[in-house]
């Protein structure tokens, strides 16, 4: 079983969701050293994955030809060697006829492009920007080998002064190729200037408001109009840094943070943009890491899915999670539990309200399960520590249609001091309800 409903679907939508066009692409590259073999052209899906869409055969020249009738989706591209690692990336606009040419012994120092205005100016910046790495590894190293304070301090300080030049790089040629998609690209990965901070009364900086400060404005620099980030891997890591570190985990804080990405998203206008954002959070929520986080998944369902407000989805899709929704809904963290009846092994019938106590634990298990077994004695010693002290009460159901198991297990591990209830009628859909 798939632990998430709608992750294929989506893909598959955005793989087939291109732009009407019909001019076709052909780039070429020469990268002398390149080994033989099969090399893929793909755009990223989010941090972690991407979708190839071309393959080139090289052969001993180094001579790779990705050509199609249709244009590409427009994003950032990755060059795959045969191990399907990447090699060097491609911006990818609407300019999709273009050639390179490089060696493997410096694939962005020695990289020369012709035929694409964006890939002379994504080039133009990693090289200037690998030129300041480069000084301050070197900066680096010597500390180490002098390994005295004082040459550690000057060296400090110059490291800092080269780091500050790489920060006006980055704001100056963003700045002045503003409407480039590289530089749209750039500011997506790149983060926001943060302002002197206000000072508390014992006179530190404001850590609160800057944190704030950086929250409110942490989309400042990304462009949600642009489809084309879409296909990056910055928008997945911008969301789960968002939604994630920035946010207070407890889903009404969630379920704000959601709606304020989606918002921007919807003001972007642009249906793939809207979709993933759409996607990725309520697939995020749906089998959450935090518990309780599910409300997420609930929410967002509900509200774009159920609500014809996602852009790219399927009819199997939409019924799949209209019957998570009515299973999860009622059992949400806050919810009063849904009142059942189950026979005692004397063959009373109890129900759930009558336990008195000031926390019921109710524990569903099957006899046979492994994890079950494992977790009893835990749970056991749970019990005998907080009965009294804290006033703990354990129901135990088992789900096995099998009196005679579930009595057994009673047994073997000693726990008759629980209340125990078994559906003997079978009419209780323990995983749904």
């Amino acid at each position: 079983m798939l632990k998430k409903l709608f992750f294929t679907p989506v893909i598959l939508f955005f793989g087939l969701y291109v732009q009407a066009q019909t001019e076709g692409y052909a780039i070429k590259g020469s990268i002398k050293g390149l080994a033989a073999g099969d090399y893929s052209l793909a755009h990223y899906f989010g941090n972690t994955q991407y979708i190839s869409k071309d393959t080139a055969t090289v052969g001993n020249d180094g001579l790779l030809v990705f050509e199609g009738k249709k244009s590409l989706p427009t994003g950032l591209y990755m060059l795959l060697n045969p191990k399907k690692q990447k090699m060097l990336e491609l911006v990818i606009d609407n300019e999709q006829r273009f050639s390179f040419e490089t060696d493997t012994l410096n694939l962005i120092g020695n990289m020369k492009i012709t035929g694409s205005r964006e890939n002379e100016l994504f080039f133009e910046y990693q090289k200037q920007a690998k030129n300041y790495a480069d000084e301050i590894g070197v900066m680096q190293t010597e500390a180490k080998v002098r390994n005295d304070g004082i040459s550690k301090q000057l060296l400090g300080g110059k490291v800092a002064a080269v780091r500050r030049q790489m920060s006006e790089h980055f704001l100056r040629f963003t700045k002045e190729n503003a409407a480039s998609l590289t530089a749209k690209i750039l500011k997506a990965n790149g983060d926001i200037e943060l302002p002197t901070p206000p000072k508390r009364p014992d006179g530190r900086p404001d850590s609160a408001w800057l944190f704030r400060y950086y929250k409110a404005h942490f989309w400042d620099n990304f462009d949600f109009a642009e489809e084309s980030l879409v296909r990056t891997p910055f928008l997945q890591r911008k969301l789960d840094r968002y939604v994630g570190s920035l946010t207070y985990q407890m889903p009404d804080s969630i379920i704000a943070a959601t709606e304020t990405v989606i918002g921007k998203a919807l003001a972007g206008n642009g249906r793939e943009m809207k979709a993933y954002c759409i996607w990725y959070l309520t697939n995020k929520y749906e089998n959450p890491e935090i518990m309780g986080a599910d409300a997420a998944f609930v929410h967002l369902a509900e509200k774009y899915y159920l609500g014809g407000l996602m852009p790219i989805v399927d009819s199997s899709t939409v019924q799949n999670i209209r019957e998570k929704v009515a299973t999860l809904k009622p059992l949400l963290i806050g919810r009063t539990m849904p009142s059942i009846a189950l026979t005692d092994t004397t063959g009373a019938a109890h129900s759930l309200a009558e336990i008195k106590a000031n926390y019921t634990v109710v524990v569903f298990y099957d006899p046979d399960c492994g994890h079950c077994r494992e977790a009893t004695p835990a749970l056991k010693a749970f019990y005998e520590k907080n009965r009294e002290t804290r006033g703990v009460q354990m129901l135990a159901v088992s789900v096995a249609r099998s009196p005679d198991q579930w009595k057994k297990y009673i047994r073997e591990f000693g726990v008759g001091n629980w209340n125990h209830g078994y559906d003997y009628n079978f009419k209780i859909d323990f995983r749904r309800q």
